[in-house]
């Protein structure tokens, strides 16, 4: 068993308060004083350090203590999501099903034993990966653990109970379509990707997730859930050697049994050579919610910094141009937004809002006049600076909870960065310029062939779509969120 202890991570100053004060160990401060500036002290929020364990079976775990309140959290982070889906829906539908029994435990008899000790185990999918998640007082860790391992190594994807989950997530799915916030970004992703596994779905739709079978499930499970392409994250009060045990108990004797074959995402990613229109119908709508914009920037982008500045500016915050212009100058919406959403090969930039069915040409064309600032005025330095300011007290809170380190250490695993991506957060931010913004935004935020998501009431709004693009229409209660 191989263990290696990582350095401390230093996240910035802002809002070492707020986190001091819901007991996070990394509160400790730290002061440097530089040979150019003797009496400069710099103080830093510094997050607990980890270690990393090599389990028996060669299963990579990190280790991060955390004393302050009796209270542990285990990740499990698997790496097959929607983009590994045979049958749309797959990964997700999969990772549901886990906890539909495990190891000849009914799911009623698993949600007893943690409902009973005020314990807790989630499970979810997104494109790129699957989630267990548990969360437990500390003295609980046995018993949990049991039940965690059982749940991720030897699900018994429980035939009844399974029909009774599908039935649930179709109609779910007829649900969400009933809001299209809630649905327009698997409109977006379509558009955007086409037969790219980034255009899968995580959700599914209702035809495919009625098609899947126990059997199906299986051979997922057996493919991908295996120690080799997996890695556990314990983040909480526990000693590490004990815990080191436990785990060695629970997960040593699994062995690899399949080759895990993974598509390469690299491959065949869109190239947009003209602006498309996906009007997605829905006869009763009153108002129209829309998406503009491209593909957008991988997670481990050295820039990954530069943009969040600059995007906080265009629409990352309240006071952001478009949420100003759009809503507190116009009237025209109650928020507007912007970002950049990155996955391991690439991402999607995508400006957001929605506003009335009469008004639908206007807000598009105020959300490109604002958008267009960025190249034909550009930022200033106030603004700048108000933007770092904002970023620097926006970011340590993000990783305050066990439960958000946690999924730190899980997105660190699946998206390939390292604790650069802590360490020098704040450097980045404090060493951008008003030069840097102008080549960021040059070079990253789509400007021309951009690509539009409309969804609203066609026979009202059919007419202004055909101005920005193509249009392809759908109806909303057609299966899918296909062209």
């Amino acid at each position: 068993m191989k263990t290696v202890t990582h350095t401390r991570i230093k996240i910035s100053l802002s809002a070492i308060a707020l986190a001091c004060s819901i007991g996070i160990s990394g509160c400790a401060t730290t002061q440097k004083t530089t040979a150019d500036t003797a009496d400069s002290v710099t103080a830093s929020f510094v997050m607990p350090r980890y270690q990393s364990v090599t389990l028996d079976n060669g299963l990579q775990v990190k280790l991060m203590v955390q004393k302050e309140v009796p209270l542990v959290t285990i990740d499990a982070v698997v790496r097959a999501g929607a983009v590994n889906d045979i049958t749309s829906g797959m990964a997700y539908i999969t990772s549901q099903s886990l906890l539909l029994g495990a190891a000849g435990q009914s799911k009623a008899d698993i949600e007893q034993q943690l409902d009973f000790i005020g314990a807790s185990i989630d499970t979810n999918a997104d494109l790129e990966g699957s989630y267990i998640r548990a969360n437990m007082m500390s003295k609980d860790v046995d018993t949990v653990l049991d039940i965690f391992s059982h749940v991720l190594r030897q699900p018994d994807f429980d035939s009844a109970e399974f029909d009774k989950l599908k039935q649930r997530e179709i109609v779910g799915l007829s649900q969400q379509k009933e809001s299209p916030r809630a649905v327009i970004g698997r409109y977006f992703n379509k558009l955007v990707f086409g037969d790219h596994p980034y255009a899968n779905p995580v959700s599914g739709n209702s035809d495919t997730i009625g098609k899947l079978s126990v059997e199906e499930l299986r051979a997922f499970h057996k493919g991908y859930y295996q120690p080799s392409n997996m890695t556990i994250n314990v983040v909480g009060d526990f000693d590490v050697a004990d815990m080191t045990a436990k785990l060695n108990k629970a997960f040593g004797d699994w062995q690899t049994t399949e080759t895990v074959v993974q598509p390469d995402l690299s491959q065949h990613l869109p190239t947009l050579t003209q602006p498309h229109v996906l009007l997605v119908d829905k006869p009763d709508a009153i108002e129209t919610t829309f998406l503009i914009g491209g593909v957008g920037i991988r997670y481990d982008n050295p820039d990954y910094v530069g943009l969040t500045v600059v995007n906080t500016i265009l629409g990352g915050r309240f006071t952001s141009w478009l949420n100003d212009e759009l809503r507190v100058n116009a009237g025209l919406t109650y928020g507007a937004r912007s970002g950049f959403s990155p996955y391991a090969q690439s991402g999607v930039f995508q400006i957001s809002t929605f506003t009335k069915s009469s008004t639908t040409k206007e807000a598009i064309d105020l959300a490109l006049k604002t958008y267009a600032r960025l190249w034909e005025k550009g930022i200033d330095q106030t603004t700048l600076d108000s933007a770092k300011a904002y970023v620097k007290g926006q970011f340590p809170p993000k990783y305050e909870t066990s439960g958000q380190l946690a999924g730190l250490l899980s997105d660190m695993y699946l998206y390939g960065f390292n604790d650069d991506f802590i360490n020098q957060f704040q450097a980045k931010v404090d060493g951008l310029t008003l030069a840097e913004t102008q080549r960021l935004i040059k070079q990253y935020f789509p400007q021309q062939n951009l690509q539009f998501v409309l969804i609203g009431n066609a026979e009202k709004i059919a007419d202004i779509a055909a101005q920005y693009g193509e249009v392809t229409k759908v109806d909303i209660t057609a299966t899918g969120f296909g062209q």
